[in-house]
């Protein structure tokens, strides 16, 4: 290697841009010079886009194997490595490239005409550009700079990339980044980490649940009758049965049949389809755990669920006190806090409210406070007042309990306080993460409340639970009494990383 070679090192830049409008026109005048080169690689009876090749090493696996390569050091070291170019320098007899994993780690490469040849290296000038996947075989040295390099012997065209990367100099956008969430991963190291992220937190769910001894099952994504939440479904048809079909809004019906059945210990991750509003802490399309466990109750899920989250922030970034991207720090640290919603919300009001509290008052109070509900009642108003007077000012991870009978169709009464049930809701960051019940295994009563969503539903609450005979039939051979809970994965991203939904997602749904 040439002293200039030591002397010399690729500059990567790391931070990408948001194309402008005059950008854009630039990239799609590119697009042609790209196809017209691809087009000449063909001609000459090369391949832009190869089958196979022959690689030794992944750029992590160099990286690792010299972790402290001397300065200016040659080894006779050869591995065959492949990557996206992100960078090029062409100083004439040297070329220097910068090369990018899939993971996002990237290496020096070196073309230089005393090793590859005078023709190698000209193809490589004329054919390759920035976003070109290409394969290097090549000896591992290191600069005179000290940067570890790949001094190539050999190169060859991996996958010839069409369209050019966006600007690598500022920021890119959310929206651009949901729209194009694969140029997202390639540019941007913290889309990267959220996948693997994502990842690590379902491997430690899991992981929990197999800890107490949970099954993990599939329940169906299409239903007949759709069930176990208070939403609006998406409706399908199936040419097959003749029958109309739902996306599921929740397996919470199914997953009870399953403890009805004897799975003691059941959860499933899996998505759910909810056809209602999209904002920073909804999406149509989610990932939903849900677990049911017999021989407990409500606060056991609590603890059960505590649990959960500990171990999925430890497990997923090192620590209980999780630093958001915005950079403020989060403790899900220590015992939760746990509140009981009627005296929160007659603490935080000023007006004692009871589950005996008639709907006009609750009402005159909702008119005073400027809150407005559909079709009000007295669990939806003491619902909206509590979010409008308490929820705000719930900083640390708290659990919310006993919530009004009329607003929990599924959910046991309460078993020393008449007029509520065995429910909470777990805030974090602002926002409900899960909910729990004592589930209400009485098929009588089970019967009675579907029948009062069906007078709801009657008076034009889209939201309201269809009446499910096969489900009851399964409460009627006897449920054991359980514990459930169901918690949004999404939203668990979201309080670990600060983040909004739309960058937890992969793959988020846009218009």
């Amino acid at each position: 290697m040439t002293e200039k070679a030591q002397n010399e090192d690729a500059t990567i830049p790391v931070s990408p841009s948001e194309p402008t409008d005059l950008e854009l026109a630039e990239l799609e005048e590119q697009m042609l010079v790209r196809v017209k080169k691809r087009e000449e690689m063909l001609e000459s009876g090369g391949t832009p886009y190869a089958l196979t090749l022959p690689i030794t090493h992944t750029i992590s696996q160099v990286r690792s194997a010299y972790p402290d390569l001397e300065a200016g050091t040659e080894t006779e070291d050869v591995v065959g490595i492949a990557g996206r170019v992100m960078h090029f320098r062409d100083t004439g007899k040297l070329v220097f490239a910068a090369l990018q994993s899939g993971e996002g780690t990237r290496i020096q490469i070196m073309l230089s005409i005393a090793e590859v040849g005078e023709d190698a290296l000209a193809e490589f000038k004329k054919l390759v550009d920035l976003g070109d996947i290409v394969f290097i075989e090549g000896r591992v040295i290191s600069s005179k700079r000290g940067e570890l390099s790949i001094f190539a012997k050999s190169w060859q065209m991996a996958s010839k990339s069409l369209r050019a990367l966006p600007n690598l100099h500022n920021e890119l956008g959310e929206e651009f980044r949901v729209r194009h969430r694969y140029l997202d991963l390639i540019v941007r190291e913290r889309a990267r980490e959220m996948v693997k992220t994502r990842a690590a937190v379902n491997a430690s769910l899991r992981k929990t649940f197999a800890s107490r001894n949970y099954t993990e099952v599939e329940t169906p994504m299409l239903q007949v009758i759709h069930g176990g939440a208070a939403a609006r479904p998406f409706s399908t048809y199936s040419n097959a049965f003749d029958t109309e079909l739902f996306l599921r809004i929740a397996p919470e019906l199914f997953l009870k049949r399953a403890v009805v059945g004897g799975i003691d210990r059941v959860f499933e991750i899996n998505r759910n389809f909810r056809n209602e509003g999209a904002d920073s802490t909804h999406s149509p399309e989610f990932a939903m755990l849900e677990a049911y466990e017999a021989y407990t109750d409500y606060m056991g899920m609590a603890d059960l669920t505590q649990e959960l989250v500990q171990n999925a922030a430890l497990d997923a970034t090192g620590s209980l006190k999780v630093t958001w991207a915005d950079g403020t720090e989060y403790d899900f640290g220590g015992e939760w806090d746990r509140i009981h919603m009627y005296p929160s919300l007659s603490d935080a009001s000023g007006v004692k409210i009871t589950p005996e509290t008639s709907v006009d008052d609750l009402s005159k109070l909702a008119e005073k406070v400027g809150v407005e509900v559909k079709l009000p009642s007295h669990g939806k108003l003491v619902e909206e007042l509590w979010e409008h007077f308490v929820k705000d000012e719930l900083h640390r991870p708290t659990f919310v309990l006993d919530f009004p009978v009329e607003t929990s169709p599924l959910t046991a009464p309460h078993r020393s306080i008449p007029g509520v049930v065995e429910k909470w809701d777990l805030y974090v960051r602002g926002f409900e993460l899960a909910t729990a019940y004592s589930e209400l295994i009485d098929p009588v009563i089970q019967r009675e409340r579907f029948m009062q969503q069906a007078k709801e539903a009657a008076r034009g609450d889209l939201e309201a639970m269809r009446l499910d005979e096969d489900f009851l039939k399964a409460l009627e051979y006897g449920m054991p009494p359980a514990g459930g809970m169901g918690m949004g994965i999404d939203r668990l991203l979201m309080a670990l990383t600060g983040l909004g939904i739309r960058e937890t997602v992969l793959f988020p749904l846009v218009k």
